[in-house]
């Protein structure tokens, strides 16, 4: 006998995986084309003084575009603002 939470559970599972492969199949048509068109790969996002930083994060949290916010790193989490090496940097 089937649990009906093992039954979602597997469906939520498979929802997951088929918007995974949508995403990714997006991902590939859209590389296809910048390099057909000539386009070179976008520019980075990382802010200047995180660049190969050990802590870097860089994920977006949130819901939807106008409430995402970008987790640079633990200790800063809007990026370093001073014009000063970030302190906290590591290779």
């Amino acid at each position: 006998m089937t649990l009906p939470g093992d039954l979602f559970s597997r469906a939520n599972a498979r929802c997951h995986r088929r918007a995974y492969e949508q995403w990714h199949r997006r991902q590939s048509k859209q590389h296809i084309l910048r390099s057909q068109v000539g386009f070179a790969d976008p520019t980075p996002s990382r802010p200047l003084p995180c660049r190969q930083c050990a802590n870097y994060h860089g994920v977006a949290y949130g819901t939807s575009r106008a409430r995402r916010h970008t987790l640079i790193c633990a200790m800063h989490p809007y990026g370093w603002l001073a014009d000063s090496p970030c302190p906290d940097w590591q290779a």
